[in-house]
């Protein structure tokens, strides 16, 4: 699994150019807000779902957005959703209950996660993840996320949760 260092070199090695804030741990957007106001960018939240189906789910919304897990999985096509166990989320994206992040993918080489991108963050100019712990937030351009995410090989299911729609 990788860890930070691993990922920011994985980063590097890609081209992606980051900036990492290192900061007391938190372990919900509530508890963020003091960071966050210090970064620019767009911030986030993330979760990570198990549908009936045993499907893997990670979200990324942006902090504020409002996420009806009720409706979801009727937008994104899935089974009905409820949140993964943290022994589970640590064995595919190599993160603890507090740290999910959308950086996790770098773990997921087999493949069993969807992810599911908030359209706010998908047209963002700067977007800010964990870098796989909870003690630092690190912050990359859209351009760079792409690269990151195409890096990994994963195409994101872009979803509007304001119109709880998928889009494109």
């Amino acid at each position: 699994m990788h860890g930070r260092d691993e990922l920011l070199a994985f980063l590097a090695a890609h081209g992606v150019e980051q900036t990492t804030y290192d900061h007391p741990p938190v372990f919900t957007v509530a508890e963020s807000g003091e960071v966050k106001a210090k970064i620019p960018g767009a911030h986030t939240k993330n979760l990570f779902l198990k549908d009936a189906k045993d499907q893997l789910w990670l979200v990324s919304a942006e902090g504020h957005a409002e996420i009806d897990l009720k409706r979801l999985h009727t937008v994104i096509g899935s089974a009905r959703l409820s949140f993964g166990k943290a022994e589970l989320m640590e064995a595919v994206l190599g993160v603890t209950p507090g740290s999910v992040t959308a950086f996790g993918l770098i773990n997921d080489t087999a493949h069993r996660v969807r992810f599911v991108l908030d359209r706010t963050l998908a047209e963002a100019d700067r977007v800010n993840f964990h870098p796989l712990t909870n003690t630092a937030t690190t912050s990359v351009t859209a351009e760079g996320f792409r690269r990151f995410l195409a890096a990994v090989g994963v195409t994101p299911l872009v979803v509007d949760f304001a119109a709880m729609c998928v889009i494109g």
